[in-house]
């Protein structure tokens, strides 16, 4: 976004150049300007950048000659140089407003002011001292300032007049809200624009003071007539900014001020999709800005929807094809902002990802454009070329829309016709002729039109179909019931459907089920429009009668939030990636069935089959969370629910697609795991902190936190699975009976047990969104009978004393996942010594065997090795991959017992706490042959490759019993090697 280039005066503009340095020269002498210190040093310094701004802006030209003791007095005070610093222009326009009497000094001063910052603001435009930002960051600072400063001062005297307005809830003075709207919402604001507002105060009363007191609406309704006045009459010192109130509830027939409560009621009851594309940059700009925050916070959720909307998408198509109306009724297609490929198309762009995603996603809750299009980059909605051209695009029809309104300070967006203004533009722009700028110009309208109709336009227009017809309206007559029974039976036959009965009867149901018939008209006719697109796409898929079935229990789901219906009409890519999914897995269908938020992972194929590593992962959720206020608890266990599903589902579809490989995928459901603890654990401690105060060290130090969780089983040993709950531990290293140094102290004990319960309530509790994760206490001293929470001295003596050789064994997978770096580091010099420690090898064997039988004939099938060995790999017998003889859990017993046996000698053995990085050690030290280890190591990933497939099609992890045949007499063989029995 670089300025624009400067290039020599055209030929053109030299004769205004000579007649505008003319006409200065004698205004300067009439003011006497030679007298004034410093100004003929300035004037040889600057008399070139002079005569070029002269020349392209008339009205610099014309407010220099009009009133040249000000410009003098900018000039050699440097303020032509400067870039303002924030609360500049506030300062000098509250000095200026000093021992102002009466409103039409307030008036005057405030149209001086306003001209002066102009000439100074065009100036550097033209000089190229300021870039875009800088100017319509000064642009929008002048209408603030003037804006809150006229109303500061028509306020106390509309007091003195009315009396002062008293909230009669509160008993408390009221003040005006002014919301500014669009650009000055945005900090965006033109050379020449206007100012969109919306008046409101807090609540409703009556003034005191006076004898006749007013309604607080009336009092507010003068207010705002005053400072409109102020702000808006054209006197012969010009305006200060024009000011359009139609933005308000009821447009011009409205009130002019509304309170609150009133405001909160037209928007939720009458808002139009317009009004919220209008409220995203809507900004206080004066008034109570407290109270104004309120106001804002009130009407977020008018803006923002919680659930993916993509009906905004077709609100904005509808806006924009009301302008192309005018458009062309008036003749505007050289308007570079309502114009096709113009201003007005990259706005809509980012507001429609705002509109869409906004409510769930809070980093797109932003008013700027630029911070937008960087959001929509660095979270994935659009790649980087694509906001890289949009930014470029917009930047270079934002300085053209500059040009065309410093020349006579007036709002226009139109090209000019004449020769000479056409000069103008091309120079200001850094081109030597018209002609080079409007090749630029279309250029950049060219590509922004293109992006734009990838986003706004309608997805049928896209459609190369015969006759313009309509994707999928073959299958209207079916689903509007004008086919009778056998027509549409031969239809879904003749399209691929092997079961037509089954498929007709699933869609006469989804028709006249209880859900369509109470949708209302508009998403009724969502949902009648999008039936045949998703029976057309269902054909071209090899079962279509599989994903009819997964797909319309979804669809009845959502048919009452007919946005994601309209989500999924608007992006057929999207849909397409639906259908693959759910026809490849139950689970996938059945998850999104659940939870209809997770559609939103669909629209990027790139995100959805390429999950972030754990730095990012972590990043982002840490990310997510900030943005949300701390003390809004309700949202910050939605946000740590859905990013989990999200990031669950890319797990799970990066699988299905052949993207993640069976060892990756447990590695990212475990950074996962981990990344939500570490944000849990952080709320938790910082909750039971503040209702408690922090726990002591036994040295008198505060905890920070000398808490942490450690993570068993699958969590602990790096494989979880699409469905696996999380076994954890609690350990703390505070000091137990000293109390905490907060208004409600316990001890500290007490303290880390409800730490402990707050945890395990932010993870299992149910929400809208489900529970974050099953969680499993009982490997923990002790186990159910134990504390919740043990101290590290109390986990040390008991695994020295108390544990059974089973929870040596289950400690072997036992790792730290989040917390307190130092007593992480104090557990794993418990877990090496326990680990370590000498043992009987024939008594360990025997522990180990022992419990091995009792899982087998608790948990396992029928057929055993203890059993029926000889039917046991027959088709008919079932055989349980983890627990049965030869399985998974066989695999994992031989590994602990190889830790528990020789880690006292080859403490290398206990530096994993994985299986297979554990078999690999084994093998490097030469504890197990070589060719047993990698054989193991294989078996094992195969068979947790298969309780995955099982897992997505919500199938027990059991298969037929002549499957792994081969492996698991291989497991059988190498388990009794080991003396194992």
């Amino acid at each position: 976004m670089s300025l624009p280039a400067q290039v020599p005066l055209p030929a053109l503009l030299e004769s205004i150049a000579c007649r505008a340095e003319a006409a200065l020269s004698s205004a300067f002498a009439v003011c006497e300007a030679a007298a004034v210190p410093g100004w003929g040093q300035w004037l040889d310094q600057h008399r070139e950048a002079l005569r070029r701004v002269a020349a392209a802006s008339d009205f610099v030209a014309q407010q220099a000659q009009r009133d040249a003791p000000m410009f003098v007095e900018l000039a050699v005070s440097g303020a032509l140089e400067q870039s303002l610093s924030g609360g500049a222009l506030r300062a000098q326009l509250q000095q200026a407003l000093q021992g102002c009497q009466s409103e039409d000094e307030l008036g005057r001063c405030l149209r001086r002011f306003r001209n002066r910052q102009q000439v100074r603001i065009i100036w550097r435009d033209l000089t190229r001292q300021a870039d875009l930002i800088e100017t319509c960051r000064d642009l929008s600072d002048l209408a603030d300032c003037c804006i809150d400063e006229a109303y500061q001062w028509l306020y106390p005297r509309c007091c003195e007049q009315f009396g002062t307005p008293i909230g009669r809830r509160t008993g408390e003075p009221q003040h005006m809200v002014i919301l500014g709207m669009g650009k000055l919402g945005a900090h965006e604001l033109n050379l020449s624009s206007d100012i969109d507002l919306i008046f409101g105060y807090p609540e409703g009363g009556e003034t005191e003071g006076v004898k006749r007191p007013l309604d607080n609406q009336e009092f507010f309704i003068r207010v705002g007539q005053k400072l409109i006045k102020a702000l808006d009459v054209i006197t012969v010192d010009g305006f200060v900014f024009r000011t359009d109130m139609r933005l308000r509830p009821y447009g011009s027939s409205g009130a002019l001020v509304f309170s609150f409560n009133a405001l909160e009621q037209y928007y939720q009851d009458q808002g139009r999709d317009w009004e919220r594309y209008a409220m995203i940059k809507a900004r206080v700009v004066g008034g109570d800005q407290l109270a104004g925050a309120h106001l804002l916070d009130m009407l977020r959720p008018f803006v923002y929807r919680r659930y993916l909307d993509f009906s905004a998408i077709d609100a904005l198509r509808t806006m924009k094809q009301l302008i192309q109306q005018e458009v062309r009724r008036k003749g505007m297609a050289e308007n570079i902002k309502l114009g096709a490929g113009g201003i007005r198309e990259v706005e809509f762009i980012a507001q429609a990802f705002q509109l869409i995603h906004g409510g769930r996603d809070l980093s797109l809750q932003q008013r700027s454009l630029f911070t937008v299009l960087n959001t929509l980059r660095d979270q994935g909605y659009l790649q980087a070329a694509v906001t890289d051209e949009l930014r470029d695009g917009y930047a270079f029809l934002r300085y053209a829309e500059h040009a065309l309104q410093a020349i006579d300070d007036r709002q226009t967006q139109m090209l000019p016709d004449s020769e000479q203004d056409r000069a103008r533009i091309a120079w200001m722009l850094g081109f030597a002729d018209w002609a080079a700028f409007h090749d630029q110009l279309m250029h950049w309208r060219g590509r922004i039109d293109w992006h734009f109709r990838q986003v706004i336009a309608d997805p049928d227009e896209e459609l190369d179909t015969p006759d313009d017809e309509t994707y999928g309206c073959e299958w209207m007559p079916l689903w509007d019931d004008m086919q009778d029974e056998e027509a549409a039976c031969r239809q879904l036959t003749e399209s691929g459907f092997s079961e037509p009965q089954a498929a007709l009867q699933r869609l006469v149901g989804l028709r006249n089920g209880n859900q369509v018939r109470a949708m209302q008209r508009l998403g009724r006719e969502r949902l009648d429009a999008f039936v045949p697109r998703l029976l057309a796409q269902a054909a071209e898929h090899d079962n279509p009668d599989l994903v009819l079935e997964r797909v319309l229990p979804l669809i009845e789901a959502v048919a009452r939030r007919s946005a994601y219906l309209v989500l999924l009409a608007e992006n057929p890519g999207a849909l397409q990636r639906l259908l693959t999914l759910c026809a490849a897995s139950p689970w996938i269908a059945e998850q999104i069935t659940r939870f209809p938020l997770l559609l939103d992972e669909l629209l990027n194929e790139g995100r959805l089959f390429h999950p972030p590593l754990a730095p990012e992962l972590a990043a982002e959720l840490r990310e997510r969370l900030t943005r949300i206020p701390e003390d809004d608890l309700e949202q910050q266990m939605e946000a740590l629910r859905h990013f989990k599903l999200a990031h669950r589902l890319r797990v799970a579809a990066s699988e299905i697609a052949g993207t993640l490989p069976l060892m990756k995928v447990s590695d990212y459901l475990t950074w996962l795991a981990e990344a939500i603890l570490d944000q849990v654990l952080a709320l938790a401690w910082r909750q039971t902190v503040a209702r408690h105060g922090v726990p002591q060290r036994a040295d008198g130090s505060l905890c920070d936190p000398d808490f942490i969780i450690v993570g068993y089983g699958k969590v602990g040993g790096i494989e979880l699975g699409h469905g696996s709950d999380l076994d954890l531990v609690f350990i703390h290293d505070g000091d137990p009976q000293a109390e905490t140094d907060g208004a409600k102290p316990i001890d500290g004990a007490q303290f880390f047990t409800r730490l402990g319960q707050r945890i395990i309530h932010l993870l299992t509790a149910q929400t809208n969104s489900g529970q974050l994760y099953e969680v499993d206490m009982r490997l923990r001293p002790s186990g159910a009978s134990g504390l919740l929470v043990s101290s590290l001295g109390a986990f040390a003596r008991y695994q020295a004393s108390d544990a059974w050789t089973w929870e040596h064994q289950a400690l072997v997978r036992a790792r730290v996942l989040v917390g307190c770096k130092r007593v992480g580091q104090a557990f794993e010099a418990v877990r090496a010594e326990v680990l370590q420690r000498p043992r009987e090898d024939e008594v360990l064997r025997r522990e180990v065997s022992e419990m091995r039988a009792k899982m087998r004939d608790n948990l396992g099938s029928k057929a055993t090795l203890a059993g029926t060995a000889a039917n046991a790999f027959e088709a008919a017998q079932p055989f349980d991959l983890k627990q049965d003889a030869g399985g998974i859990v066989d695999i994992e017993f031989m590994v602990q017992y190889a830790a528990l046996a020789w880690s006292g000698k080859h403490p290398q053995v206990l530096a994993f706490t994985d299986n297979i990085r554990i078999l690999e050690v084994l093998e490097q030290v030469g504890l197990l042959p070589g060719e047993d280890a990698r054989l193991l190591q294989t078996i094992y990933k195969a068979y947790r490759s298969a309780a995955h497939r099982q897992a997505l099609q919500k199938q027990p992890g059991v298969v037929a019993g002549d499957q792994f045949q081969d492996e698991r007499r291989a497991v059988m063989r190498i388990w009794r090697a080991l003396g194992l029995n």
